[in-house]
């Protein structure tokens, strides 16, 4: 025989044999002291769980406090806009007599008209009429 198709067989029934050896370890009992272990695990894990509803009801009870006073800070300050919402539209107003675009066109006439009156009296008028006769 070959050695190539004879080492391939043992390399198999070698892997095979470890394979059912890991089989067999696993179906072993299960010691005590391992039980007591995961009892006491077990334990310790109902002992968190119930630890971690308590905890999760405070934290859901102040949610509700908080909201409830940030509630009521909101309701306080809508009745203090409504007063002074009240309070603006019962005072008489006056009716502006320009608007702001109006108000700066009026402005800037009254600048032009400044400058017109500074340059008249600042060349004199009678230069004025013989520089456009020459």
């Amino acid at each position: 025989m070959r050695k190539g198709p004879l080492c391939l067989i043992l390399v198999t029934l070698s892997l095979v044999g470890t394979a059912q050896g890991e089989e067999s370890a696993g179906s072993t009992p299960v010691s005590p002291s391992v039980g007591s272990q995961i009892s006491e695990l077990q334990q310790r894990l109902q002992a968190s769980e119930q630890q971690r509803e308590v905890l999760s009801k405070q934290l859901q009870s102040n949610d509700g406090e908080r909201e409830s006073a940030q509630l009521s800070r909101l309701r306080q300050e809508n009745q203090r806009l409504k007063l002074q919402l009240k309070e603006a539209q019962a005072s008489p107003q006056q009716p502006r007599l320009l608007t702001d675009q109006q108000q700066w066109f009026v402005t800037g006439a009254g600048v032009a008209l400044l400058a017109l009156l500074c340059g008249i009296f600042a060349s004199g008028a009678s230069r004025k009429r013989r520089q456009w006769l020459n």
